[in-house]
């Protein structure tokens, strides 16, 4: 039974996960996929697409020629342990590397004079070129890259009887210039061209722009970097001067690169939807009806036992680019649409109006924030996702939907922004740029506060997004709290976006850092008296 190329890729694939210890959601965010999106492709229920080809042979470092020969190729290239395969091998006959002369194609053609019966009719392998008798589906290849390797090989040398014929021996000598060994030349000179110097460049290369750079952020990146460049130099070297222009033009070079990040997007979103109701300001500076469950709260045990004399030594902890992290969150792609079923539909965003079940838990903030008012409200598709996650937690029970204006949603719309700018940042920060930094801080921070209804962004208007982003935000450092109890810890206070107080060793948490993963300590203190 012959095996299909898809097929033939997903076996691929799980080898490659299975050798490099690589998980699928490892594998979605190079992609730029979600985990559940990796799971039916690789079952079956979905194909893989050329794209998908492009971002897999990236993510692993390997060309597409040695993904697509096949798990034993693919693993043995990533290992070293098999010649990788270049573009060339498969345009350029070994009959292409010798037309330099021109009197050199008579004698390449009757070298292999054994074997014109068999040239003839033979088919050329798609992976390597040389000549092969078996067809994978319907394709002339080798069936192993062993194969490929003796195909290239026994075809190199091929040169090598015409040196010794009497008259065109002349003319082959002058094919091995450089090196000065007459017989062993060929070898010496055309087999290290291919399993070693190409090799190490199929290996080498894509190790600089493996994983996600390549597939999420490439042009991004650059653009970013051509930015910051062309701010310093109409200002003359002033970096001040360079860092007033930059964050002037924050608005509009962010939803450039925003744009440029959907070119070729499998979603076509909406700029200017009808805003509903819900989503508009009752007066020029009041708000609407969203409510984003931004944290105000203190542990009241703890604060209690303060007053009674006890003391806690408590670490204030700072996320970092906490509106960055939560640009990867579920938007609406289009038009919010009222639905009634009560029912959630993970694969729609927007915005919902709930009843929230009740919150017994006095050492962990509640998930809506500081609301104190019972009864129904409007909430994020961020805020909801997290209550029914605490729901399956057994921390509450679900919240009760009463409507939703929903639009068809994903995970990914904002993703390959998200990764242009946290890669800019981390590459800041380790350079000590703060030009570049202040600038992508700039971006995404004005890219949320003016995606509702701000005279500064006239690209879009998305008040559902920017309630969704935020809350996002605040779910974020929600679930960062959970996380300190879960280990045992105590959660302080939790306040704003950023701001975590914790009691014990929070480092066996948590990593200390400034990426997006991870967090920074902020300052230690005393709580004791009157807190």
């Amino acid at each position: 039974m012959v095996m299909g190329t898809e097929e033939l890729l997903r076996l691929t694939i799980a080898a490659l996960m299975t050798r490099t210890g690589a998980r699928q959601s490892v594998l979605a965010d190079g992609l730029g996929l979600s985990q559940a999106q990796i799971s039916r492709k690789q079952a079956g229920r979905q194909h893989w697409s050329l794209e998908d080809v492009d971002g897999l042979a990236a993510h692993f470092g390997l060309h597409v020629l040695d993904l697509l020969a096949g798990p034993t190729h693919a693993v043995g290239v990533l290992h070293g342990a098999i010649p990788a395969l270049r573009p060339a091998d498969t345009v350029q006959a070994p009959v292409a590397q010798l037309p330099v002369p021109a009197t050199v194609q008579v004698p390449v053609q009757s070298p292999p004079e054994a074997a014109p019966p068999a040239a003839r009719p033979a088919l050329l392998c798609v992976l390597c070129g040389q000549p092969c008798s078996e067809e994978v589906d319907g394709f002339p290849q080798h069936l192993s890259a062993e194969e490929c390797a003796a195909a290239v090989a026994a075809a190199t040398p091929a040169p090598t009887p015409a040196p010794v014929a009497p008259e065109p021996a002349p003319v082959p000598q002058q094919l091995p210039t450089e090196p000065p060994a007459p017989a062993p030349v060929p070898e010496a000179t055309v087999k290290p061209d291919v399993p070693e110097a190409a090799p190490e460049q199929a290996r080498t290369a894509p190790a600089v722009v493996r994983g996600p750079r390549v597939y999420a952020s490439g042009a991004l990146t650059d653009q970013i970097a051509d930015n910051v460049h062309a701010a310093l130099q109409e200002c003359e070297g002033d970096v001040e001067a360079a860092q007033a222009a930059l964050i002037k033009s924050a608005i509009p070079d962010v939803m450039k690169l925003f744009k440029e990040s959907r070119v070729g997007g499998r979603y076509e979103h909406s700029e200017f939807p009808p805003t509903a109701d819900v989503l508009r300001k009752r007066s020029q500076k009041g708000a609407d009806e969203i409510w984003e469950g931004r944290p105000k709260w203190r542990n009241p045990h703890i604060f209690q036992a303060a007053k009674k004399g006890e003391e806690f030594e408590v670490t204030a902890l700072d996320m970092n680019a906490a509106y960055l992290s939560a640009l990867k969150c579920w938007l609406p792609i289009g038009q919010l649409l009222e639905n009634t079923s009560g029912v959630h539909n993970p694969k729609k965003a927007g915005v919902h109006l709930i009843t929230p079940a009740a919150w017994d838990h006095g050492d962990l903030p509640n998930p809506l924030g500081n609301r104190m008012e019972p009864g129904e409200l409007w909430v994020t598709e961020s805020t909801l996702r997290l209550l029914l996650d605490c729901a399956r937690q057994g921390l509450a029970d679900a919240p009760l939907i009463h409507r939703s204006l929903v639009s068809g949603g994903t995970e990914v719309l904002l993703e390959k922004l998200r990764r242009a700018l946290a890669e800019v940042r981390k590459n800041a920060l380790a350079e000590g740029d703060e030009l570049t930094e202040n600038y992508v801080k700039s971006m995404y921070s004005k890219l949320v506060s003016t995606l509702g209804e701000s005279t500064a962004n006239r690209d879009m208007r998305r008040p559902d997004w920017m309630h969704i982003i935020r809350a996002k935000a605040f779910a974020n450092l929600w679930m960062k709290a959970n996380k300190i109890r879960t280990a045992g810890l105590q959660v302080v206070e939790i306040s704003g976006t950023d701001e975590l107080h914790v009691v014990g060793d929070w480092r066996s948490v948590f990593s200390e850092g400034r990426d997006l993963n991870q967090v920074k300590e902020k300052k230690t203190y005393i709580l004791a008296g009157k807190g």
